[in-house]
């Protein structure tokens, strides 16, 4: 049973709850928490890997209760952090191998099988005898994944997987994410990149200050949202907007509207802006994605400001 439940979850500190009543459950399928710096995300995952004892509330992992079966927990699945946790004194392999009999694997026939396997699914083979400061920071990462995968966990927690990777990375660690979850496994994800979120996540969580606001597919979460339409000015909102058209944000010259219907409006907003004179540079139509669903739910000014030191240090580390 690869299923995560939690039931009430709460983590107070010092009187104040950072997770509140979180009721979850996930199975089989890449789960998706998403959520501005400080909502609560990475203290969920604490609770749920056994790292943090919740306030209230229960919570279990593959049926074990988080409190009372710990090391049961521990041995039925893995976490992946954000920050590395490759030794770049070590070759690929040896970094495999130091996992594997951390997570008990003491027969050796058993132990080398388990890392051929790992290495190669994460094709890491050909790579394996390097040291792995000279890996890139994709193969890093998907070097962790198999540190991971090593004990053949049920259920896998990972933070942040593609943080500070480029574009050709981020797409390959999410394919060898997708290729686990069909084996079965249920994927815990935590992220701020909404399009891979919207692209591979079978479900996503909103929570912010703790609060889970909105769950479901993103299909589900994006169907009651209105059209986008983005126009391109150096001018003032029109003095008289077509009906449904509603102003979302407006910044750098381009000015974010929302309407039932977005193609349908586009004429009488592009009509209203030059009956005041305005100049209209670019305007374009699209329907909702998660990011607009994400931020129509923890609204404005809630992100927490960018972690500068944290990031440098991380990328070096990589």
């Amino acid at each position: 049973m690869n299923t995560i439940e939690a039931d009430g979850l709460t983590k107070v500190y010092e009187g104040i709850a950072v997770v509140d009543d979180l009721n979850l459950r996930v199975s089989g399928e890449i789960y998706g928490l998403l959520g501005p710096n400080g909502s609560g995300k990475t203290t969920t995952v604490n609770m749920l890997t056994t790292l943090v004892h919740p306030t209230s509330g229960t919570a279990s992992v593959c049926g074990y209760d988080v409190m009372r079966e710990s090391a049961a927990v521990r041995r039925s699945m893995s976490y992946v952090p954000q920050d590395m946790a490759v030794d770049i004194r070590l070759t690929g392999w040896e970094n495999v191998e130091l996992f594997a009999k951390l997570y008990g694997i003491k027969d050796k026939a058993e132990r080398r099988e388990r890392i051929e396997y790992v290495l190669d699914i994460m094709n890491l083979t050909e790579r394996a005898g390097d040291m792995t400061k000279k890996y890139s920071g994709g193969m890093r990462r998907r070097l962790e994944l198999a540190q991971a995968l090593v004990h053949q966990p049920n259920v896998l927690f990972l933070d942040e997987p593609t943080v500070g990777l480029d574009v050709t990375s981020r797409r390959s660690i999410w394919e060898y994410i997708t290729k686990l979850r069909g084996t079965g496994m249920t994927i815990f994800v935590t992220t701020h990149q909404m399009d891979e979120a919207e692209r591979y996540c079978d479900r996503v969580g909103i929570i912010k200050k703790g609060v889970l606001l909105n769950e479901g597919t993103p299909a589900e979460l994006t169907s009651d949202l209105d059209d986008v339409i983005i126009i391109r000015t150096d001018s003032d909102l029109p003095r008289s907007l077509p009906d449904g058209v509603i102003p979302v944000k407006s910044e750098d010259g381009e000015t974010v509207f929302s309407a039932k219907d977005g193609s349908g409006s586009l004429d009488p907003l592009l009509d209203a802006y030059r009956a005041d004179g305005g100049k209209v540079f670019s305007s374009s139509v699209r329907g909702p994605t998660l990011e607009d669903v994400y931020m129509q739910a923890i609204g404005p000014g809630e992100e927490a400001p960018f972690d500068e030191d944290r990031f440098r240090n991380m990328m070096r580390r990589r």
